[in-house]
């Protein structure tokens, strides 16, 4: 899958290229090469800085032409910037300047068509997600679908618990938590905690 570099600090791409050992990948400056670039380029990503292409990731969330695989970075992510891009469509969302390991994790993520965000980040939308009560169509898709150890583990995923956490609490393994997290996924529909908490939001 073709990777595009979308900003127009070329200090920040060429680190990224480097740092990540990118070789198949494309570099646009500006919204117009963008554009252009995703018509010609099918089944590929979008990395976008947000540090120098704010305005034009913002212009295609609103103009509804936001690609498929976008993936936005910068400096400082913001829990608050987080929200607003997962919740508009984009697929991935954190450090520009993030290990290999996280960096590889996140490709592979939006690759597999599901979406990715570190774990702050995951946390609090899991918690914005419980605050904002069920509504009947989850609640009852819920209580349709899962167990009831599966419903104690879901509860507190949107708690923002961990895996640990939530063995901690319901006096299980860890290697159980992620059994019941998995039949989860699998009954819902849905590939990763995220997807799930928009799913149930």
């Amino acid at each position: 899958m073709k990777t595009i570099f979308f900003s127009s600090d070329i200090n920040i791409i060429d680190e990224w290229k480097k740092k990540h050992n990118v070789e198949n990948s494309i570099t646009c400056h500006d919204l117009i090469s963008l554009k252009s670039e995703i018509k010609n380029t099918k089944h590929s990503i979008v990395i976008a800085d947000y540090d120098s292409v704010s305005s034009d990731v913002n212009s295609l969330i609103s103009s509804g032409s936001i690609p498929s695989k976008l993936i936005v970075l910068e400096k400082e992510p913001s829990i608050v910037t987080g929200k607003m891009l997962i919740l508009r469509g984009v697929k991935a969302y954190g450090n520009s300047r993030m290990l290999n390991n996280h960096f590889m994790q996140m490709i592979q993520t939006v690759a597999d068509e599901n979406i990715w965000t570190y774990p702050e980040l995951t946390a609090f939308l899991a918690k914005t997600a419980k605050k904002i009560s069920l509504n009947e169509n989850s609640k009852k898709l819920i209580e349709d679908r899962l167990s009831e150890k599966e419903k104690e583990v879901l509860h507190l995923i949107l708690e923002g618990f961990i895996n640990d956490a939530i063995a901690s609490a319901l006096n299980i393994t860890t290697r159980t938590v992620k059994a019941h997290v998995s039949s989860i996924f699998n009954k819902l529909h849905v590939n990763d905690r995220v997807s799930l908490i928009l799913l149930l939001k």
